[in-house]
C-alpha cells in the first residue's frame, strides 16, 4: 500500500514538473521580440571620461562624502583609476574619492 502511494506521488510530481517546463517554453517563445535591438549606452559610462577631462588641480568643486555635499579643491586627478584627490575645506587631510562623487559648482 505504501509503495503505491509513493509511486502515485512521484508520478504526480513528474507530471507537474513536465507541465511547468512546457508552459515556460511556450510563454518564452511568445514574449520574444522579432528583432533584437541594441541597448542604448548608459549616460554614466559616457559622462565619466568627460567629467575627468574637465577636472584639473586647483579647481573648486563640490564633493559628495557620506551623502552630504561639501566644498573642496582638487589636488590631483587619476583618470585610469577613476579617482580624484581633493582637499576638503576645514579639514587637514586630503581625501580620495570617485570621479562620479565630484561636481563643478
Amino acid at each position: 500500500m505504501m509503495m503505491k502511494f509513493f509511486a502515485i506521488a512521484l508520478l504526480a510530481l513528474a507530471l507537474t514538473a513536465c507541465e511547468s517546463s512546457t508552459e515556460n517554453a511556450n510563454s518564452s517563445n511568445e514574449n520574444k521580440p522579432s528583432a533584437a535591438t541594441p541597448a542604448p549606452a548608459t549616460p554614466a559610462a559616457t559622462a565619466s571620461p568627460a567629467a575627468s577631462a574637465q577636472l584639473k588641480a586647483g579647481d573648486k568643486v563640490k564633493v559628495t562624502i557620506n551623502g552630504s555635499s561639501t566644498d573642496a579643491t582638487v589636488v590631483s586627478v587619476d583618470e585610469k583609476a577613476g579617482k580624484v584627490t581633493v582637499k576638503v575645506q576645514g579639514q587637514k587631510e586630503e581625501k580620495t574619492v570617485a570621479i562620479s562623487a565630484v561636481a563643478k559648482p
